[in-house]
């Protein structure tokens, strides 16, 4: 499977949200990453559903909605029916995950299953079969901009064996200091979806430059 960049929008300029939308699109960006954070998970709090809705209307790219939010389940629909594709819920917010995923699917969304840097990930040996994506998270979310944490390799390593050994097709993805730097290590360990906020939207050379640069880190 080809490399997928999903731009986050954490790092775009919001005063222009709809003109770096459509510019991730013209590069050939493959989705866009929408984090919620809602203060309490995160320390952090920024979109909620009107800006999935409101992207929704200037992008045909899918859109990547990762809910970084105490009980995400109260919200589902409510981000579907703003136009989330994807909607990715954290495992530690999740006590009741299997009736999780399956309402995200039952929604008509593909449901994905994020997991902190300090997670383990034997869980999802019983969940493997319920997820189109897995992200594991490479810096502690709530924040863009952050350094990679190396040990987060050996953690999209086991995702992929997980996955693989219960036929699951599920796309690992990784989020958290994911630049040319950083991007190749990352899908030699297995991963496949890339979601980068500064390393797109604080490129020297616009977001087409920025998009651009990781593809050629690939190559």
């Amino acid at each position: 499977m080809n490399a997928l960049i999903s731009p986050s929008i954490l790092s775009a300029d919001l005063t222009q949200l709809g003109a770096d939308l459509r510019a991730c699109e013209a590069a050939g960006a493959d989705a866009i990453h929408i984090d919620v954070m809602d203060g309490r998970f995160v320390p952090n709090i920024t979109f909620g559903p009107d800006i999935v809705a409101a992207c929704k209307r200037v992008t045909s790219l899918p859109l990547d909605v990762h809910l970084m939010i105490v009980e995400p389940e109260k919200h589902l629909k409510t981000f579907a029916d703003a136009g989330a594709d994807f909607l990715t819920v954290h495992y530690e917010t999740c006590p009741h995950i299997h009736r999780t995923l399956q309402t995200i699917r039952e929604l008509g969304v593909k449901p994905g299953l994020t997991f902190n840097p300090g997670t383990p990930l034997e869980p999802l040996n019983l969940l493997a079969d319920m997820v189109d994506l897995v992200l594991i998270m490479s810096v502690n979310p709530g924040f863009g901009g952050q350094k990679f944490i190396p040990q987060s390799l050996e953690k999209i390593r086991q995702a992929r064996a997980i996955l693989d050994l219960h036929g699951s097709k599920a796309i690992v993805q990784v989020d958290g200091g994911i630049a040319p730097q950083t991007i190749r290590e990352n899908y030699e360990a297995g991963a496949r979806n890339f979601v980068a906020g500064t390393a797109v939207f604080k490129h020297p050379e616009g977001i087409a430059g920025g998009v651009r640069a990781l593809r050629q880190a690939l190559a």
